[in-house]
């Protein structure tokens, strides 16, 4: 549940200049309430609570544009191919900003590790980072984006072009190839929703 210390009227009018619908709050201690899709904000004194299965919604509206971050994506299969899962995490100097998992059907490692960089790369555009630093732990994924790998598979080729559509969005960027154990929170994400977790 993310919570953004903030000016709450300045917030207030950031979410009414991107089209969110604005109400009084529930209670006393609220100063007014708008939600969108499956995320609700809640402004109380000098912060803004946001709730709900999709929270990114609307604190990407809400925080301040531009920054750096690292993000850390995971992607894996039971079976190869199998049914497959993928996490990902967002981190800047305040800590964990963003994370997600979820189960995207049959797929093969490789494919659910592109799934993955994807995810992580569409979640930190929609925060509006100007500067990403990737890892993830898929020696072969991240040296066919960098083109130190060919990508002969199409269906990786179509996704490894995906991946470099959504690197655009950011003024700088790197990717790098990391130990597991660097990377070991998109990778409990990643189980965790091959588990129902």
């Amino acid at each position: 549940m993310p919570v953004i210390e903030c000016d709450v009227d300045d917030a207030r009018e950031r979410l009414t200049d991107a089209g969110v619908a604005v109400e009084s709050g529930n209670t006393d201690h609220e100063r007014w309430r708008a939600s969108r899709g499956d995320a609700t904000a809640v402004a109380y004194d000098d912060k803004v609570v946001i709730q709900g299965g999709e929270p990114r919604v609307l604190e990407s509206i809400l925080r301040e544009g531009g920054g750096r971050a690292h993000v850390y994506f995971d992607g894996g299969a039971r079976g190869n191919p199998g049914p497959a899962g993928i996490g990902w995490v967002i981190v800047t100097s305040e800590g964990i900003v963003a994370e997600g998992s979820k189960r995207i059907g049959r797929a093969t490692n490789n494919q659910a590790e592109y799934e993955a960089l994807i995810a992580a790369l569409e979640a930190a555009r929609d925060y509006d980072y100007d500067e990403i630093h990737v890892r993830g732990d898929s020696e072969l994924i991240v040296k066919q984006v960098r083109g130190e790998y060919n990508t002969n598979n199409p269906e990786l080729r179509e996704r490894r072009v995906t991946v470099h559509e959504l690197l655009r969005a950011f003024d700088e960027w790197t990717l790098e190839h990391v130990p597991r154990e660097v990377n070991s929170r998109a990778d409990e994400l990643a189980n965790e929703a091959l588990d129902g977790a």
